[in-house]
């Protein structure tokens, strides 16, 4: 008598799905994470959920939050095999963001999914992701890795996360305040940041550049992949002891679009173009892709990542301060009456 077809037993591995892998990349993060442990924290990672208590020197908080990703950027890394930055990009991109509220960044969360888990990868990546936490003092409290077999091409993967923060009702930063004459202060950036990298990846793809050529003094791939700057402690500590009265992360639409989200429908920001000067990348950049000015400022932070707004007679002090802590600092212009259907930022 034939037997019938057994059909052999199949497991999770046989599915794409690495149980041991995962466990593994767990247990190597968790020394990462664990320097960003700060008050609040009442859990580590492994838990379904991750406990926080917002710290008791907040007597009305108003919690702050903000997700983003990493963009086409991660394009580059994984042409580049070039994967210890993209984890700050990740934390700056939401910490800067709820920062300019006037938020302090609290804890973190991250989301990296891939189609099969590469233990190396992944641990240069959450290391990265916990040395922006350091940079921005908030906890690294937990996350997800998800290997899903057949939904990224080997070698990918994609990483998202969010920031939640918190900030004294009364202190909330919203632009209110702003009034004509008051000073616009831009923080140099580190690079492209994680903004424009559809455009940047175009742009290599027409010049083919050697990207490991010296460039300024460095590989061109590092200046490509350099991570996005945290402002975060400078600007805390600049609000503790100054009237910070709006601040704009430059971030995708350039200058031209981030500083009107912090404006009034009545007011103006009137910048000078010759108030910096465009960083050696961008110049390279604009040359190789034939890149309009107008585009340029729409696309790319131009060399400023964060615009801050002070009153005219805080402005000196501003910049002595933010310079004292590392930053380098450009004053851009003015807030002015904004004229019928012109521009809430104007850079001439």
């Amino acid at each position: 008598m034939s037997q019938p077809n057994q059909t052999p037993g199949l497991s999770y591995r046989d599915a794409g799905v690495d149980i041991e892998a995962g466990d593994a990349l767990v247990e190597a993060i968790k020394p990462f994470a664990k320097k960003t442990l700060r008050d609040g924290v009442l859990g580590g990672i492994g838990g379904f959920g991750a406990l926080f208590e917002v710290p008791k020197r907040y007597k009305e908080p108003v919690l702050v939050s903000g997700t983003d990703g990493v963009g086409t950027k991660l394009k580059l890394a994984f042409e580049l095999n070039k994967h210890d930055t993209v984890g700050q990009d990740l934390v700056a991109m939401s910490v800067n963001d709820i920062l300019v509220q006037g938020a302090e960044p609290l804890f973190f969360l991250d989301y990296f999914a891939c189609g099969k888990l590469d233990v190396q990868t992944a641990a240069t990546v959450v290391k990265g992701i916990a040395q922006g936490c350091e940079l921005a003092g908030c906890a690294l409290i937990g996350g997800e890795t998800a290997e899903m077999p057949s939904m990224y091409p080997d070698g990918e993967y994609d990483l998202a996360g969010f920031a939640v923060g918190a900030v004294e009702k009364s202190k909330i930063i919203d632009g209110t305040t702003i009034v004509p004459g008051d000073v616009v202060l831009g923080l140099a950036s580190s690079g492209a940041h994680s903004n424009g990298y559809s455009l940047v990846r175009k742009i290599i793809e027409v010049a083919k550049p050697d990207l490991n050529a010296d460039f300024h003094g460095q590989p061109l791939r590092d200046v490509l992949m350099a991570p996005t700057r945290i402002y975060v402690k400078p600007l805390l500590a600049l609000m503790q002891s100054l009237n910070v009265k709006g601040m704009a992360h430059i971030t995708g639409g350039g200058i031209v679009e981030n500083i009107p989200r912090v404006l009034q429908d009545h007011l103006t920001a009137e910048l000078s173009k010759d108030a910096w000067t465009l960083p050696p990348l961008f110049q390279w950049l604009q040359k190789h892709g034939n890149v309009a000015d107008a585009e340029m400022h729409r696309v790319f932070n131009c060399g400023i990542g964060m615009a801050v707004i002070v009153s005219e007679a805080d402005a000196a002090a501003a910049i002595a301060q933010l310079e004292a802590a590392g930053e380098t600092v450009y004053r851009l212009g003015t807030i002015r009456t904004r004229a019928e259907g012109e521009a809430q930022t104007i850079v001439k």
